[in-house]
C-alpha cells in the first residue's frame, strides 16, 4: 500500500473502531491526515502524532512541485534541525533534484555514505511505519577559499558586487552607497577587480594626491569615506579573506548537476573553518543563489524544483544587514520561484528571519522551542501567531516536542496551506554524523571539479594595470626630468601633474575592449531574467 493510499482507508474506518479494531481516530486527526493525502510525487516527512501517540497510517508528506514555495526549518538547539535536512535532501536526491547545504558545524559529509543501523533508527522507522535501508547520497564536497576539506570555492570582488561586499566589510549605508561609485569608477575605466588587492589599489589610487582628481569626478564620494573602506579593506585582508576571492571563480552551474543514474548530486559547503566569520559565509551563500540567476531559464511551475538550496543558520544572513541587503533578500526568494529553485532558511525561531522574507515561505517545519525566560515566552507566542488555525495547543506542543519531532504546515498541490500536523519524523537514511577527513579528502581529490577549481589564478588586474602605470609614470617622470631641454618647455608646466591626463589615458587604452566583465553601462536594456544578480546586488558577471 502507498503512502497516498493510507490516509483514505483510515478515514474509511472511522466510528467507534477504526482498522483492526483499533480505536477510531478523532474527528481532527482524521481532518489533518486528510491534508496531506496527495495525488502526485510527495517527500515522506513522518507520522503524525495525536493526543501524545504516533499515528503511523497518518503519513505526513510535502508535494515535490510545492518544493520551490520556499521554507522554513526552525527549532532550538539539539532538536533535531540537522537531520531533517538531511531527511529531505536525501529524498529530493533520489527525485533527481539536486541540492545545496551549507554544513555550519561539520556534521553534514554523512549524506554521502549509507547510515548505519541500530536500535534507536529500528524504533524511529518502526513508529512512522518506515521502511528504513541504508544508503548514500551522490556528494561534492566544497570549502570557502579551500580553507577545509573541499574543492576550493572563489568569487572574484567584480562578481560579488558592492551590496554583498559592503554586508561582508559592515559598512554603513553612506559608505555602501560609496563602494557602489567606486566599483562603478572600475568598470568604467576598465579595471578589473578580481580579488582583493585590485580593489584595494583602486581605492589606495583614489585617496593618493594623483587620485584625488578623479575622486572628484564621482559625485557623492568624499576622501573621508574611501578612506575608512580603504582600512576596513585592509583589516579584511589581515584577517586572512583574502583566498575567498579570486579565480577561477566558481561556476555556480555545477551546482544544479544530476549524477549518471539520474539522482540529483548533493552539494556540500563545509563552513566549520570560518564558524567564527558568521557575515562572511552567510553572505557568501546569498551570492551563490544570487548568481544562479544568470543561467537559469524562467520555469514557472514545474513538476519538481531544479535546485534546493538550505541556508543554514540563517539568523547570521540578516544580522546587521542595510535595508538595500535586505530589500534585495527579498527579492531574490520572490523571484527565484520562477527560476525552479527552492530555498529553505534554518534557524532557531521565525522572528530571525524578517517579516517580508518570511512571507514567501510556504512550507514550515517547526521543532521544539524552549520558554525558560521572557524573551523565550516571546518568542514562542510569535511563533504560534506565525501558522494557521490548529486544533492543538501549539504553545503546549511546541515546548513538549521530542527530538526529532516537528510541527508541520505545507502547501498542497493546489497551494493551499495544509493543516498544521505534529509529526514523528523520519530518520535519514544516510549516515547521521560527519565522513572520515581522509575519506573526505579522497572524495575532493577524485572529483571532476578538484582540477577546474583547485589551484589559484593570479592574473593581470586592476592591481598589475594601476601598479604598471605608476611605474611607467615615474619612468617618463624621470626622463623627462634628465632631458629637459629635449622637451618643449610648455609641455612641462605645472610639473608632474601635466602628465596625469596622459597616464589615465594609458590605462584606459590597455583595458578597453577587454570584455572580461560586463560594464554598468552595457547592463541597461538588458532582460531582468538574466540580469537578476546586477539588478539585486549590483554585481558583474562574466559571460559564459
Amino acid at each position: 500500500m502507498s503512502d497516498s493510499e493510507t490516509v483514505p482507508s483510515a478515514a474509511a474506518g472511522a466510528g467507534p473502531e477504526g482498522p483492526g479494531g483499533a480505536p477510531a481516530l478523532p474527528q481532527e486527526a482524521l481532518e489533518i491526515a486528510a491534508g496531506y493525502a496527495f495525488a502526485g510525487p510527495a517527500l515522506d516527512l513522518g507520522a503524525l502524532l495525536w493526543d501524545g501517540a504516533c499515528l503511523p497510517d497518518a503519513q505526513i508528506r510535502v508535494p515535490l512541485p510545492m518544493l520551490n514555495r520556499h521554507g522554513l526549518v526552525a527549532g532550538a538547539t539539539g532538536t533535531g534541525k540537522t537531520k531533517t535536512l538531511q531527511l529531505i535532501a536525501e529524498q529530493l536526491s533520489a527525485q533527481g533534484v539536486p541540492v545545496f547545504l551549507a554544513d555550519v558545524k561539520g556534521d553534514v559529509s554523512g549524506i554521502s555514505v549509507p547510515g548505519e543501523p541500530g536500535d534507536k533508527v529500528r524504533e524511529r522507522a518502526a513508529e512512522v511505519h518506515q521502511e528504513w535501508t541504508p544508503g548514500g547520497c551522490p556528494a561534492e564536497f566544497y570549502a570557502l577559499g579551500g580553507l577545509g576539506h573541499g574543492i576550493p570555492l572563489r568569487a572574484t570582488v567584480t562578481s560579488f558586487g558592492p551590496v554583498l561586499l559592503s554586508k561582508v566589510l559592515q559598512l554603513n549605508q553612506t559608505q555602501e552607497q560609496s563602494l557602489g561609485l567606486i566599483f562603478h569608477y572600475a568598470d568604467q575605466k576598465g579595471l578589473e577587480l578580481v580579488d582583493l588587492k585590485d580593489l584595494r589599489a583602486v581605492v589606495a589610487f583614489l585617496t593618493s594626491d594623483e587620485g584625488k582628481q578623479e575622486l572628484k569626478g564621482i559625485g557623492g564620494l568624499s576622501t573621508a569615506t574611501a578612506g575608512v573602506i580603504l582600512r576596513s579593506l585592509t583589516a579584511f585582508e589581515a584577517q586572512g579573506m583574502s583566498p575567498f576571492f579570486g579565480e577561477p571563480e566558481f561556476d555556480t552551474s555545477e551546482l544544479t548537476r544530476t549524477a549518471q543514474d539520474g539522482r540529483g548530486v548533493v552539494s556540500v559547503l563545509e563552513l566549520p573553518a570560518v564558524q567564527d566569520k558568521p557575515q562572511l559565509f552567510s553572505t557568501f551563500l546569498m551570492w551563490l543563489l544570487a548568481d544562479l540567476f544568470h543561467d537559469l531559464p524562467e520555469v514557472g511551475d514545474s513538476d519538481k524544483p531544479k535546485l534546493v538550496f538550505f541556508f543554514d543558520e540563517a539568523h547570521l544572513l540578516f544580522n546587521d544587514a542595510s535595508k538595500a541587503f535586505l530589500d534585495s533578500i527579498t527579492r531574490t526568494v520572490r523571484l527565484s520561484r520562477s527560476k525552479g529553485v527552492g530555498v529553505f532558511f534554518v534557524t532557531q525561531t521565525p522572528k530571525d528571519v524578517p517579516g517580508d522574507v518570511l512571507a514567501q515561505l510556504g512550507n514550515r517545519v517547526q521543532h521544539a522551542l524552549r520558554a525558560f525566560t521572557p524573551d523565550d515566552q516571546k518568542a514562542l507566542k510569535a511563533t504560534v501567531k506565525t501558522f494557521p488555525n490548529s486544533p492543538y495547543d501549539l504553545e503546549e506542543v511546541l515546548t513538549g516536542l521530542g527530538t526529532g519531532e516537528a510541527v508541520v504546515t505545507v502547501l498542497s498541490e493546489k497551494g493551499a496551506p495544509t493543516p498544521v500536523a505534529a509529526t514523528r519524523l523520519r530518520a535519514p537514511r544516510s549516515l547521521m554524523g560527519p565522513v572520515a577527513p581522509d575519506a573526505l579528502d579522497r572524495a575532493v581529490q577524485t572529483s571532476p571539479l578538484h582540477g577546474r577549481y583547485a589551484q589559484a589564478v593570479d592574473r593581470e588586474s586592476a592591481y598589475e594595470k594601476l601598479t604598471a602605470a605608476q611605474a611607467a609614470g615615474a619612468a617618463a617622470a624621470g626622463t623627462a626630468g634628465r632631458g629637459e631641454e629635449e622637451a618643449p618647455r610648455p609641455a612641462r608646466s605645472g610639473g608632474g601633474r601635466s602628465r596625469a591626463p596622459k597616464e589615465d589615458a594609458s590605462v584606459v587604452e590597455q583595458v578597453v575592449g577587454s570584455g572580461m566583465f560586463k560594464s554598468l553601462a552595457r547592463s541597461v536594456g538588458t532582460q531582468i531574467g538574466r540580469e537578476i544578480t546586477r539588478s539585486l546586488f549590483g554585481t558583474a558577471r562574466r559571460r559564459r
